[in-house]
């Protein structure tokens, strides 16, 4: 497989008062395949959230290097940067964060007008609402879904805007198991219909074998790492 995100000995510390710095990450180098699902495992506290928000451009890593489709990302300005994550880059959040007055369509659709599409931007939330199931539901407001259904508008509006790599980042951790397994299950037919990357965090070994390629952290570091 090509590979979509690279990242070379990456480090992240956090200042402490009065004590040495936090290592959150410690020489992180991974690789995720173009087109795949990547999983990042670990407990809270591993760092997977924090290489997460380094990959999606969200944060900065104390030292080391990403590199998104050959490009370093983490020598871009701010503006750029900025750019990188609305154009393309789409993020899932465990708090699906939808607007309470706006339909489902409404919340997908209004993800492509912060993009600038050019294209009708109806009929192309519409299919992305179809890709996850909820074609059916596309009139109804947020609090008349099921978390499950909430989650998939999520997942639909952060594809939208066709990005290079959806970032999601404990999507199932509310969900019940079944629930959860049916989002994965989602982004897996995302990876093969679309072509879409996906890297994502979770705690729940179960949806383990579903990845593409599988990271554990522990500490701030790799301690298994598998491909498939």
């Amino acid at each position: 497989m090509e590979t979509m995100i690279e990242t070379r000995e990456l480090c992240r510390a956090f200042p402490v008062q009065g004590g040495p710095p936090y290592q959150a990450l410690k020489d992180v180098s991974i690789r995720v395949p173009k087109g795949a699902l990547t999983i990042l495992k670990g407990r809270s506290g591993s760092g997977k959230t924090t290489l997460l928000n380094i990959l999606g451009a969200l944060d900065l890593p104390t030292s080391g290097s990403v590199l998104l489709d050959g490009r370093d990302i983490t020598a871009l300005n701010d503006q750029r940067r900025t750019l990188l994550r609305r154009m393309e880059i789409g993020f899932v959040f465990q708090s699906v964060a939808l607007i309470p007055m706006m339909t489902a369509l409404e919340n997908v659709e209004f993800a492509l007008r912060l993009t600038k599409y050019k294209g009708n931007r109806r009929e192309r939330a519409m299919e992305c609402l179809r890709l996850v199931g909820l074609s059916q539901r596309a009139q109804h407001m947020p609090q008349e879904l099921s978390g499950g259904e909430q989650q998939r508008v999520a997942v639909a509006r952060g594809i939208v805007h066709s990005p290079k790599v959806l970032f999601a980042d404990e999507p199932t951790g509310e969900l019940d198991t079944n629930t959860g397994l049916q989002v994965v299950k989602i982004f897996k037919e995302l990876t093969q219909r679309e072509g879409v990357t996906i890297v994502m965090t979770t705690h729940d070994t179960g949806l383990m074998e579903i990845g593409d390629a599988v990271y554990e952290l522990e500490d701030g570091e790799i301690v298994h790492a598998s491909e498939r």
